[in-house]
């Protein structure tokens, strides 16, 4: 009862931003909604097919509803991606070549992606000519402004990256309002340089996304917001004509690009996964806010603080030793529906320098837009949860926090 008192109390001060939260929510859902009718979803479009897929209206439907929601040109959705990285990497490939410079204007991108940009024999940018060069951050999380144009100005690089989202660092997310003005900048200064961002968890954060401020190409996973918990794979790349053209001589080959592709499986859970994402992503949220909120008042610095509005489902909780980051890592398991008896533990996982500890009891393996929560077991020691497919099973992971804090 004292717990349920407490979360009472808490919810109360985060009135204001599940007020916004909501707005932000329905805002989102009427944009999918009119795109599922203005590109006419039937359920012919939910069934599958095989071999080469010619003619795969629910491929091809599905890819113009994203395109539609996302503010896009073109899209590629599909399982063949077989996660955010590969989709990234697939951009990357498809974007670059020999002698090209791709540059970072958010600093290192997340781990996973670095040995596609690193190494010699290993296949990465480097190892085909594909100069990498990086601007960090301002110590207050913003874009270093002087430092982005006078790179552009000299380098004039294929590619300007931005990932959206804080990856294992511990800045906050980046919003597409503050993105508006530098590629519009970028633009100026080099007219041919594509500007990509890695959307993941932030899609339908806000009422905007980064192709809706100037963008070429958005890139992100479908077990994270945009699949909404229903899909069970995959990924999607949206963006203009001319780079998705680009894009997708690498995601088949040069001949073939986006006439096949089949999923035998069918389409359903892709199709009700982005209907019910603006919904699924406001619950998620509403959890991160009320954790956040806990552990901000059990006295943790917790990143984005709750006065700050969010720009992805990521809250991330600084324990500053490895033995509390573990326990609370831990303790998201204890409320998993899946593998809810299992402990833990910090490992060797593939794509990571450093060993991660990993909660995700999910109904589809992996799932960050489900209750999850990751980190790496290196100093600041922080904790990364994320996702929530209901408020309410987020809620009982917070009176865990009440009974363990």
């Amino acid at each position: 009862m004292a717990e349920q008192l407490t979360l009472k109390i808490e919810e109360q001060k985060l009135a204001a931003q599940f007020e916004r939260i909501d707005d932000i929510s329905f805002y989102n859902q009427k944009k999918v909604l009119n795109a599922f009718k203005n590109n006419r979803v039937t359920t012919q479009c939910f069934s599958g097919t095989t071999g080469y897929g010619y003619d795969d209206i629910g491929r091809d439907n599905l890819a113009r509803i994203y395109a539609e929601v996302f503010g896009g040109e073109m899209a590629i959705v599909s399982p063949i991606l077989t996660c955010g990285t590969h989709a990234i990497t697939t951009v990357l490939f498809g974007l670059l070549r020999k002698d090209d410079v791709m540059l970072s204007i958010s600093g290192i991108p997340y781990d996973t992606i670095q040995s596609s940009l690193f190494g010699k024999g290993n296949s990465s940018l480097e190892d085909y000519g594909v100069k990498y060069k990086q601007i960090e951050l301002k110590s207050d999380g913003s874009f270093d402004g002087d430092a982005i144009f006078k790179a552009v100005k000299k380098l004039k690089p294929k590619m300007v990256h931005v990932q959206r989202s804080r990856g294992y660092s511990s800045r906050k997310a980046i919003s597409p309002y503050d993105m508006e003005p530098i590629f519009k900048e970028v633009k100026r200064l080099s007219p041919d340089t594509f500007i990509v961002v890695d959307n993941c968890y932030g899609e339908f954060v806000d009422r905007i996304e980064p192709t809706n401020v100037g963008a070429d190409v958005i890139v992100g996973s479908l077990i994270k917001n945009a699949g909404g918990g229903f899909a069970p794979t995959g990924g999607y790349i949206v963006g203009s004509e001319k780079a998705l053209d680009l894009i997708a001589t690498r995601y088949t080959n040069p001949s073939l690009k986006l006439e096949l592709g089949s999923y035998e499986m069918g389409y359903r859970n892709f199709y009700q996964g982005i209907f019910m994402a603006p919904h699924i992503v406001a619950q998620s949220l509403k959890g991160s806010m009320l954790v956040g909120q806990i552990m901000e008042d059990k006295g943790y610095k917790v990143i984005p603080d709750n006065q700050t509005i969010p720009q992805d489902i990521v809250k991330s909780v600084v324990f500053n030793n490895e033995e509390d980051l573990i326990k609370f890592v831990q303790t998201v398991q204890t409320v998993s529906p899946v593998d809810g008896h299992v402990l833990p533990m910090p490992w060797d996982m593939p794509g990571y320098k450093d060993k991660v500890i990993m909660a995700a009891g999910t109904f589809v393996g992996g799932s960050s837009i489900e209750l999850s929560c990751d980190g790496p077991i290196r100093p600041p020691y922080i904790a990364y949860i994320q996702g929530g497919l209901t408020y309410e099973h987020v809620k009982m992971f917070a009176e865990k926090l009440l009974e363990l804090y």
